[in-house]
């Protein structure tokens, strides 16, 4: 399969530029009757150029996956992607990736097919999620032309759904990790951030099924009456 890509990327790259054959490409999983402590999860975090996705980039990818209710040390993915002339002024401050780096990071191409492959249509966590999936979405439709739907949840969500009554202080990836004693080794990192989120996944993941939601459907239908409570909250 990467063999096929490669071709299609090296014909873009000499002028023709064919449609992406998304079927080349892992099928992305729908939320049903997969156990939970089966299910390969990835655990992703952005690092942008800005927060508007319109305007801004993706410039790195950080990225850990959860298996077999373990993280994967083994299975990870962390990759600055080539952006020559790209204006980050504005944020370079706060994740540290400079011009050298992105004139010097992957090609935007062949990183983002390799995510593809490296995900494997596996659900996707973030904390946030919105801001990833909008980012992303975005690269790989202008980059690749490739606009299938993958699974997401959001941490975000997932953690005061699982534990309602922790009192955290706040509602950031940092409160949260204070509150279950998480080190967080460089914050706005991407690989760094995406391992601290799968640390936290992995606690709600236990308290999920210790409370009877077993399947990748349950744990989606969780977090979808979550939500609607929170919205009649809000009211």
């Amino acid at each position: 399969m990467l063999e096929t890509l490669r071709n299609w990327l090296l014909t873009r790259r000499h002028g023709d530029s064919p449609d992406l054959d998304e079927s080349q490409l892992p099928q992305p999983k729908t939320a049903g009757n997969q156990p939970l402590d089966k299910t390969r999860f990835i655990v992703l975090d952005l690092e942008t150029s800005g927060l508007n996705h319109n305007r801004d980039e993706v410039i790195a990818i950080g990225a850990v996956a959860i298996r077999n209710n373990a993280i994967s040390l083994a299975d990870q993915f962390d990759l600055i992607l080539r952006r020559p002339g790209l204006d980050i002024s504005e944020t370079v401050l706060i994740h540290g990736i400079g011009p050298e780096a992105l004139t010097q990071g992957h090609e935007t191409e062949d990183a983002l097919l390799h995510l593809l492959d490296w995900m494997n249509g596996d659900p996707i966590l973030a904390y946030h999620s919105a801001f990833d999936q909008r980012f992303l979405e975005k690269a790989l439709k202008q980059t690749l032309g490739y606009t299938r739907n993958h699974t997401w949840l959001d941490v975000a969500e997932l953690l005061p759904a699982m534990f309602p009554d922790a009192e955290t202080g706040g509602r950031g990836l940092d409160h949260w990790a204070d509150h279950f004693r998480l080190e967080i080794s460089e914050r706005h990192h991407a690989a760094a951030d995406a391992m601290v989120t799968a640390e936290l996944t992995l606690i709600a993941l236990n308290r999920a099924m210790n409370q009877g939601i077993l399947t990748l459907g349950d744990l989606a239908a969780k977090l979808k009456y979550h939500r609607k409570l929170q919205n009649m909250h809000r009211l």
